[in-house]
């Protein structure tokens, strides 16, 4: 099964590493995550989200959620849920 595409990456602050993503489909804290734009490409695990500086379990279709990432992105970038073999 592909990887399953949740969002887009609409901001980006790199001092905090926080990529604010407008989501497309529902995804969950703890879900396997996956950011993509151009050569840049990484993967990660949703350990926190927050919607309006508030942690959250979840975020729901056309939310905008602050994710924390170990690499740099960019606006534009879109964001796969990772399916797990």
């Amino acid at each position: 099964m592909a990887d399953q595409e949740i969002g887009k990456v609409v901001h980006y602050f790199d001092k905090a590493m926080v990529a604010v993503v407008k989501l497309s489909k529902v995804v969950k804290a703890g879900d396997p995550l996956k950011f993509v734009k151009g050569d840049n490409e990484f993967e990660l695990k949703a350990d926190s989200i927050q919607l309006n500086h508030e942690p959250v379990s979840k975020g729901k279709k056309g939310e905008e959620i602050a994710i924390k990432v170990p690499s740099p992105t960019k606006e534009g970038a879109t964001v796969f849920k990772v399916k797990e073999a």
